[in-house]
């Protein structure tokens, strides 16, 4: 397996803007508030307060709710009320669903700005219109780091408010489904901003990995994988368009996948005024079958970019949409340090080592990796200018 390292949980505003590039921070990007302690409510078993749902009866704009490891059954919540910080403390908290949910919609359901939320595990959410979520974003802007979300119908959910935005670092999602399909571990609507850093996607079944409208959508270093089991159609689709920013990401099928194309662009309508993907230092691996494709745009897209990214089993479509396609190379297992074993790192005797280009800028944001992904969920810093293609700058 890919060796699992150390990282912080707290990225700064620094660190993440050299993680983007030279461009302002694209997630909300403070780092930890301290709790002020006439604005915090301590939940657990032991305590006055002993569920979520209580404390957010008593929240208030600004509160802080720290919640005591361990399992919470049953225990649903709606947050609407700014500026909250909820985060476990002790361990992780797991909210398990049981047979409940918050309005018939999920674990949470979230109307509120700037909703942060740390070290919570969602599972199980199940409801009769079969879209529960362990988060039902509705509308404001909402943070969630180190948090996972699993066996649930959908994993975070969004409405489709255009005000809306959604930042999502260190998290993981799997085996989110329903019994007739259609689902996806991650589905954003028709809202403003995406963002999703260092996160681990996998295990998906007939829905997509990764599905966004968001009119902006900044995808940078995650891991986006079917692996064993997983059925998944697209990994990764941007239905609308919109401009996405697809850095330094591993994205891959296995042979169980339901679609032969790995990423997908605008394949329901173009609704933005700009439409443009820009595809970098990503490492994209299909089986190979008839048809595959690692990349689909339909016809009418503004800006079409891939620079230095690795293509195992397939290319990007015969004949490749119109656009600009610099420094990508077709590779065969025996790159990888451990394909079989998603280790996506490039052996240190491979003839790429070295052979990355400057990706340059798109609308003011670096589109050169500074950090690259590491597993099981996390970043790390990339030491001087990329010089690799694909994710992976660390060799075995």
């Amino acid at each position: 397996m890919i060796a699992r390292r150390n990282f912080s949980r707290a990225i700064g505003a620094a660190a993440l803007a050299q993680c983007m590039g030279s461009a302002a921070p694209l997630v909300n990007a403070q780092t930890r508030p301290t709790p002020d302690p006439t604005t915090l409510i301590r939940v657990g078993p032991g305590r006055s307060i002993q569920t979520l749902a209580a404390a957010s009866r008593l929240a208030s704009r600004g509160t802080t709710i720290e919640v005591d490891a361990g399992e919470y059954r049953a225990d649903v919540a709606v947050w609407e009320h700014d500026d909250l910080s909820l985060r476990a403390s002790g361990g992780r908290v797991r909210l398990i669903a049981d047979g409940m949910s918050a309005e018939s919609k999920g674990i949470w359901v979230v109307r509120a700005n700037n909703l942060f939320a740390e070290g919570f595990d969602f599972h199980g959410a199940a409801v009769p219109g079969r879209n529960g979520a362990g988060i039902r974003l509705e509308r404001g802007s909402l943070r969630v780091r180190d948090c996972s979300f699993t066996h649930n119908q959908m994993g975070i959910l969004t409405s489709n408010d255009p005000a809306t935005s959604l930042d999502v670092e260190n998290c993981e999602f799997a085996y989110n489904m329903r019994p007739d399909g259609h689902n996806h571990n991650l589905y954003c609507g028709s809202i403003r901003h995406l963002s999703i850093i260092g996160s681990y996607i996998h295990h998906g079944r007939v829905g997509h990995l990764l599905k966004s409208r968001a009119a902006q959508n900044h995808v940078f270093y995650n891991r986006l994988t079917d692996e064993s089991g997983g059925s998944a159609s697209y990994e990764l689709e941007f239905p609308n368009g919109g401009i996405a920013y697809v850095v330094g990401n591993i994205i891959a099928q296995n042979a169980q996948t339901e679609n032969p194309h790995l990423i997908s662009f605008g394949a329901e309508g173009y609704r933005s005024a700009r439409n443009e993907i820009y595809l970098v230092n990503n490492t994209l691996v299909t089986p190979q079958f008839k048809g595959a494709s690692l990349l689909r745009v339909i016809p009418g897209a503004d800006v079409v970019q891939a620079v230095n990214n690795l293509l195992a089993g397939a290319e990007f479509a015969d004949p490749s949409p119109a656009g600009s396609y610099r420094n990508n190379f077709a590779v065969d297992g025996g790159e990888f340090a451990l394909l079989s074993d998603h280790d996506y790192r490039l052996r240190q005797s491979s003839r790429l080592i070295g052979r990355a280009i400057d990706a340059g800028s798109a609308n003011g944001i670096r589109l050169s990796p500074a950090r690259e992904y590491l597993h099981p969920r996390g970043t790390g810093p990339v030491q001087g200018a990329p010089h690799n293609p694909g994710a992976m700058q660390s060799t075995a």
